[in-house]
């Protein structure tokens, strides 16, 4: 198998800015994973302060060393670093916009469910529109670090995302979940990245759609 080459958006003294493609794990498994592929690539060694599930495409930021390393962890859990998400679903969610809030819980198999309670629990505001039949997008920003948290978002709405058969998705070549931009502050300067999913995948439809211009800056967005 071929080392995927991987798109840099932007390089700083501090930071890269990448985009990980679907179906690459982010740690090595059953192979190099994304920040190991990303360092033999930029020939550096390179800092993890975020992640990506394997099926999940999109934005990444990997610090270029062990001191913008821990800023960021700071800014993480501190919730100053806002990520947007992009995804696409079969199903029509019980609501189109608004906020999906819960503590999660392992359920069967490696996949989680969402709770009533609310002692930790995971945030998520989205918008949705109808891109055609039988078609959604969604936007999607979490305000909690949960794993699969958006995924589990779209199922307790009835409305898991295309192609994610652990979460009862409808069948697809990929799940439709893409990293789609972020935006934090660095040394008193606001950074902000867009990424576009791959258009020539179903992703296209919701790009071309008439509506989508209200998300190409998605930090305008009422949340």
């Amino acid at each position: 198998m071929n080392k995927p080459t991987l798109t840099v958006h932007a390089q700083h003294e501090d930071f890269y800015i990448l985009e990980k493609p679907a179906g690459l794990n982010f740690h090595s498994e059953d192979g190099p994973g994304f920040v190991v592929l990303a360092e033999q690539q930029l020939n550096e060694k390179l800092y993890a302060v975020h992640r990506l599930d394997k099926v999940t495409s999109g934005l990444i930021i990997l610090a270029r060393s062990s001191v913008a390393a821990a800023e960021f962890t700071r800014l993480f859990t501190a919730h100053q670093v806002d990520k947007f998400y992009l995804a696409l679903s079969d199903s029509k969610p019980k609501k189109k916009q608004g906020w999906v809030k819960g503590d999660m819980a392992k359920s069967r198999r490696s996949s989680f469910k969402l709770l009533k309670s609310l002692q930790n629990p995971a945030i998520t505001r989205f918008y949705s529109l109808s891109i055609a039949a039988n078609l959604r997008g969604f936007i999607l920003k979490p305000y909690s670090g949960k794993t699969h948290q958006l995924r589990v978002a779209l199922k307790s709405l009835a409305a898991p995302i295309l192609g994610d058969s652990l979460y009862g998705g409808g069948s697809a070549e990929r799940t439709y979940l893409h990293a789609y931009a972020l935006s934090f502050e660095w040394q008193n300067q606001q950074h902000l990245y867009v990424c576009k999913p791959d258009c020539t995948t179903l992703f296209g439809q919701l790009i071309e759609h008439e509506n989508f211009h209200t998300w190409q800056q998605p930090w305008q967005l009422d949340w």
